[in-house]
């Protein structure tokens, strides 16, 4: 891959660009704010402005929900040969993109697993993607070389592509990354109502548990709203199991935390059930890369 484009110069898109810069790979930047890409351009991501000729790939790195229109757009001015994106939601924007008559041929969905809580041109980093999954979801239509030069960014920016179904993905997705961050922020917003006396006890625990609610709150709506089914199914699991534990502290807020109590066993097979959980996906992420927030930048 000789040349790109990238549409949205934010933190993933401009990270994108630095590193296919670092590979050699000429880019032009398109922003709707065009400071941004004046900004990441002055970064060395690339060129700010439309290239006068349609470069190999286009790369959208637009929230889920203008994915389709931005790729019928670009498509129809001759922007790329090819295109992907990089939202973090795969099955709504496929089937808008069917339905406003998008060539998917020439169209991969892709999702780099990796993010900051930061956003914008300036928080961008050429190694943000380095060891991490790049996932890929071509359709059924998607031609050998759009699906080539797709797996190819993924190489470019240091990545190992992964190929899912989009179904698949978004329910992926829900569990690991979009329920996280809702709960999190529910968490968060809890130390509204904290006393300035409670708040300064806080300690790294807390920090750790909330980190990623310091994301951008129209991006992560945006988000939520594209996979909300599959976030409903995740998030009434565990509101169910948010239930039973209320149930269990209860029966202990009523007398005596005694040994051999269903409230205490509950509570303990609680906590144990989360040390297993934990134990899945222990250790530092890949390359130990810094503040990894799945679906922080699209």
């Amino acid at each position: 891959m000789r040349s790109a484009a990238v549409v949205g110069t934010g933190l993933i898109g401009t990270s994108i660009a630095l590193a296919l810069r670092a590979r050699g790979v000429r880019v032009h930047l398109l922003d709707e704010n065009p400071e941004a890409a004046h900004t990441a351009a002055r970064l060395g991501a690339g060129v700010a402005g439309a290239p006068n000729a349609p470069v190999d790939l286009a790369v959208l790195a637009v929230p889920p929900q203008h994915v389709a229109a931005s790729l019928h757009q670009h498509q129809a001015r001759g922007l790329a040969h090819d295109f992907t994106d990089v939202s973090s939601v795969k099955v709504r924007p496929q089937r808008e993109a069917a339905e406003l008559g998008c060539d998917l041929a020439r169209f991969v969905g892709g999702h780099p697993m990796a993010g900051r809580e930061q956003s914008g041109p300036l928080a961008a980093l050429p190694d943000l993607f380095h060891g991490r999954p790049w996932v890929l979801t071509p359709a059924g239509t998607a031609g050998e070389r759009a699906v080539g030069r797709a797996t190819a960014l993924a190489h470019l920016c240091g990545a190992r592509p992964v190929v899912m179904e989009p179904a698949q993905h978004d329910r992926a997705v829900a569990l690991v990354s979009h329920t996280p961050h809702l709960v999190a922020t529910l968490l968060a917003g809890r130390l509204l109502d904290g006393d300035a006396s409670h708040l300064r006890l806080a300690g790294q625990g807390l920090r750790d548990a909330t980190r990623i609610a310091a994301g951008d709150a129209d991006l992560w709506t945006d988000i939520l709203s594209s996979n909300a089914t599959a976030v409903v199914e995740v998030l009434t699991e565990l509101a169910g199991e948010l239930g039973a534990t209320l149930d269990a502290l209860r029966e202990l807020a009523e007398g005596p935390p005694a040994h051999g109590t269903a409230g205490r066993a509950h509570l303990t097979a609680v906590l144990t059930r989360g040390v297993t959980g934990r134990g899945l996906i222990q250790g530092p992420a890949p390359d130990g890369l810094r503040l990894s927030g799945v679906a922080a930048g699209a």
